[in-house]
C-alpha cells in the first residue's frame, strides 16, 4: 500500500494521527497533517485505511 497525503487540502482536524499515529502527524504552526512515511509500518495498514476513511478533507488517498 502506498500513501500520499494532499497538505493543500488538510484542514488540520487531526483525525489522522488519532487514527495512524505511526503513519501521520501534524506540524505544531498551523496543525496541517504531516505524512511519516508513504508505506504504512507493519500492522498499520488498517490504522492508515482508517485515517483515509476519517478525513473530512478527503486528503488522504491510498494505493493497494
Amino acid at each position: 500500500m502506498r500513501i500520499d497525503l494532499d497538505q493543500d487540502r488538510c484542514v488540520a482536524s487531526g483525525q489522522c494521527v488519532l487514527a495512524a499515529p505511526d503513519a501521520f502527524d501534524q506540524r505544531e504552526e498551523d496543525g496541517i497533517a504531516v505524512l511519516l512515511t508513504a508505506e504504512p509500518p507493519a500492522g498499520a495498514e488498517e490504522d492508515v485505511r482508517q485515517a483515509a476513511t476519517v478525513c473530512p478533507a478527503l486528503a488522504i488517498h491510498l494505493t493497494e
